[in-house]
């Protein structure tokens, strides 16, 4: 596996031609009437039934993947009519039943948002809806003009327009490298070219080899670049967010052999030398298992190929694992 290069990136190949989608018929059911509300909002049940623009990012490219343009629609539908409301293009992040307004935190989140513009390119090539095609050019464009920052001469992905920089933090910029969905930015380098987004993918990707905190040497949830620590007011913690790491990594084929086998830690790691959580869920532990198939060989243990919703994060991080082992590993399952 090589590690990514100035300049460089690699794309997901659409399976265009592929006899079944990578996420099968009732494996997406079983996710969507888990967590999909009938108006197209995607339900976080680990977090009080939130919904947030990750949610419905994640939403819509597994729907892609499961060849779903209906249920698509429906997620899409909800979140450009409720989180898109900024005057900047960006998703407003997050959204609580309830609440009066529903948006609690008009605050954008740069995963979220890449996520969004990844799955509405994915869906006008799939299903050739131009209308796809020019709300993801939109979105990309917002990205690009409200989320790139620059630190010290170097292209950073900010994890929101607030909060973040230098400018509204004494430890800023404090970025998220989870944030940083490396699949996607060959589709963002084509969408927005006013951004650079290979050397934005490079520089992410030198913060995740580069950052080594704890015994362990891995990078923060949340890391204050200036300081190279973990930001203020943070778990310091390889955590929730960190977590995804080496799945987008393996998702993008990025990564040398070192450093994916460093990020197979247990899923919670406390960097200030606490003890270790090692979560028991199935969508959290096929993480590492990806990981040791696409290293070693070794294929998941029965009870990781195959799915069973439980909560809406690691469900939707074990079909995007599934999905990645049909598309380039399938001896892993």
């Amino acid at each position: 596996m090589k590690a990514l290069a100035a300049g460089a990136m690699l794309a997901m190949a659409w399976p265009a031609t592929a006899s079944e989608p990578l996420i099968r018929p009732a494996e997406w059911q079983a996710w969507r009437e888990a967590f999909v509300a009938i108006d197209g909002r995607v339900v976080d049940t680990g977090n009080g039934g939130v919904s947030h623009s990750e949610g419905q990012g994640y939403g819509m490219l597994l729907a892609v993947l499961a060849d779903q343009p209906g249920d698509f629609a429906a997620i899409w539908g909800f979140t450009r009519a409720e989180l898109l409301i900024r005057d900047d293009g960006l998703a407003a992040w997050r959204w609580e039943p309830g609440a009066t307004p529903p948006v609690t935190d008009l605050n954008a989140a740069s995963d979220g948002d890449i996520l969004i513009a990844y799955a509405l390119d994915l869906a006008a090539d799939a299903w050739g809806d131009p209308g796809h095609a020019e709300a993801a050019q939109d979105l990309a464009t917002a990205i690009g003009k409200g989320l790139v920052a620059d630190d010290r001469g170097r292209p950073i992905l900010l994890p929101g327009p607030e909060g973040f920089s230098a400018a509204d933090r004494p430890d800023g910029p404090v970025v998220n490298l989870s944030y940083w969905v490396f699949e996607a930015f060959p589709t963002l380098a084509r969408l927005d070219p006013g951004a650079d987004w290979p050397r934005i993918g490079a520089e992410g990707l030198r913060l995740v080899e580069e950052t080594r905190l704890g015994a362990r040497g891995l990078p923060p949830d949340w890391l204050s670049l200036p300081r190279g620590r973990p930001a203020e007011g943070f778990p310091p913690e390889y955590g929730y967010n960190a977590l995804r790491l080496p799945l987008y990594l393996v998702r993008a084929g990025l990564g040398s052999r070192a450093l994916l086998d460093r990020l197979r830690a247990p899923p919670i790691v406390d960097l200030a030398g606490g003890e270790d959580t090692v979560l028991e869920d199935a969508g959290y532990r096929a993480i590492p298992a990806i990981v040791a198939c696409k290293l070693d060989g070794t294929p998941l243990p029965a009870e990781l190929a195959s799915f069973a919703p439980t909560d809406y994060y690691p469900s939707t991080l074990h079909l995007l694992v599934l999905a990645e082992a049909r598309r380039e590993m399938p001896q892993c399952l």
